[in-house]
């Protein structure tokens, strides 16, 4: 099913030379498993991801203290002035004034939240943990498609300058037939076409660096860069066979995505959530606190006095501890939880049955996709063989001579080299684009089923991984510091 990645090298590759950068563009020489590395680190998706890992760890931390009580000091002060009543109920007028100075513990929770919260918040920690593994996935597919697009584009260009190279060839060719040989029209034509190709060729080298501005924005580097792949354009990426059975795919798909692991944590942590909610009426809050502004202080040095004055000072301790329970609303206020809990407990099975529908769909698309791409790829690379003799044919056509009575005709008319160059031309384009979606049928298959993407990464690396400048121009905002220094630990 799964077998190691390799890199080979098509039997049948175009032998044309290969398209290099101007002398104005400043470039980024990488290779694949280079690319791959940085795409575990740097992406601001994996970033994102990582930061609400920590920010679930922090609740979860929360959870597990609510145990723990509150320390507080601080001092307070009382004052009042005019009418008061006395314990015996007369109502009397005097002037007072209290100050304390002290510190205690307060406990003020329920019991229900510190039983059933560290519960919820453990899964959605796993639920995180595994969101991150995903973002990783994702990462590497989405580098690994940009990767391929920048070889489509440089394979191209390659494709179409060497179709002018032969398209100036063939202009010479024409236009040194002996006079009557050919019309003056088929020099025009021939000229024609290789205004049309040198126009292609100016396209396929903006489509080269349009591809690699993408792969630099993936990979947080320099966007005026111009990448240029290490493996020439033609390279194969083998994981998968095209000939595996879809039917035997599905299941590890189910099995090993971590998107449908971390919806199953989800659901999990609503279940706890429904719970929480149901025990809520039957499990007291504990309550414990002092005499203290918002019962903060248990223990003080306390003193007061009339008039204003502080007379007497001593210490002073006060406590009050209950356990309460608590019907919201009569009880249908907690009814109303319980049902609102179920509800999202609900809300997130529905979703992990769709997360389990989309799993399924997405293995059958890669793998329809890397099947055609399989077959894609073969036809292209034939029909570039075939584009190629019937170009070198039709070039030696027109060079030859044969007599039809007193006449020499040529064997071939120069129209017919000039379509084969054309055809040989849309050839090259064609078997580069059929490269690039082998390539990336076969990592979209790998993200499908779930590999992770250290596999290709750090354990099973496609290449030997190179040193890249990883600098930015200094108007650029600096690299996240949740961005890993060492994807491979």
């Amino acid at each position: 099913m799964f077998r190691l990645p390799s890199i080979t090298q098509n039997s049948q590759p175009p032998s044309i030379p290969s398209a290099e950068p101007t002398a104005a563009d400043q470039i980024l020489p990488i290779n694949l498993a280079t690319a791959l590395y940085l795409s575990n680190a740097r992406p601001l998706v994996i970033a994102f991801a990582q930061a609400s890992v920590e920010e679930a760890a922090a609740r979860l931390r929360g959870a597990q203290v609510l145990w723990l009580p509150n320390l507080n000091v601080g001092a307070s002060y009382y004052r009042h002035l005019g009418t008061d009543q006395s314990t015996n109920g007369d109502v009397i007028v005097d002037d007072k004034t209290a100050v304390g100075a002290g510190g205690g513990a307060t406990f003020n929770f329920a019991l229900t939240d510190a039983i059933f919260r560290p519960l919820a918040d453990r899964q959605e920690l796993a639920a995180r943990r595994l969101d991150l593994q995903a973002a990783r996935n994702d990462a590497l597919m989405e580098v690994a498609v940009a990767y391929f697009y920048v070889q489509q584009a440089r394979g191209t260009l390659a494709g179409t300058l060497d179709a002018v190279a032969k398209g100036e060839v063939l202009v010479q060719r024409i236009t040194g037939l002996a006079i009557g040989l050919a019309p003056p029209n088929e020099v025009d034509r021939a000229k024609a076409l290789l205004f049309d190709l040198k126009q292609q060729a100016a396209v396929d080298r903006g489509n080269w660096r349009v591809a690699s501005a993408r792969l630099a924005r993936l990979l947080r580097l320099n966007p005026g860069v111009v990448v240029v792949p290490l493996e020439p354009p033609h390279l194969q990426v083998d994981m998968f066979s095209p000939a595996a059975r879809v039917a035997d795919l599905v299941p590890v798909g189910l099995m090993n995505r971590p998107e449908l692991a971390s919806q199953r944590a989800v659901v999990q942590a609503a279940m706890d959530r429904v719970r929480q909610e149901q025990f809520r009426p039957f499990i007291p809050n504990v309550l414990v606190d002092g005499a203290g502004p918002g019962g903060a202080l248990n223990g003080s040095v306390f003193g007061g006095g009339p008039d204003g004055t502080s007379q007497l000072y001593g210490g002073r301790f006060d406590m009050d501890a209950g356990l309460i329970w608590t019907l919201n609303n009569l009880g249908a206020g907690n009814r109303a939880l319980v049902h609102q809990r179920m509800a999202q407990e609900q809300t997130a099975s529905i979703a992990f049955a769709n997360m389990q529908d989309q799993v399924a769909q997405e293995v059958v698309q890669a793998h329809a996709q890397l099947e055609a791409a399989a077959i894609q790829l073969q036809n292209a690379m034939t029909a570039v063989k075939e584009a190629a003799i019937t170009y070198r044919g039709n070039l030696l056509g027109i060079s030859e001579t044969l007599a039809v009575g007193d006449v020499l005709r040529l064997i071939n008319r120069p129209q017919e080299a000039d379509a084969a160059l054309q055809q040989l031309n849309r050839a090259y384009g064609i078997y580069y684009v059929a490269v690039n979606g082998y390539n990336i049928a076969q990592f979209r298959l790998y993200r499908a089923l779930g590999f992770p993407a250290r596999g290709v990464v750090c354990d099973h690396p496609v290449g030997q991984v190179q040193p890249v400048d990883t600098s930015r121009p200094p108007q650029m905002a600096p690299d996240c510091p949740h961005l890993l220094s060492q994807p491979c630990p």
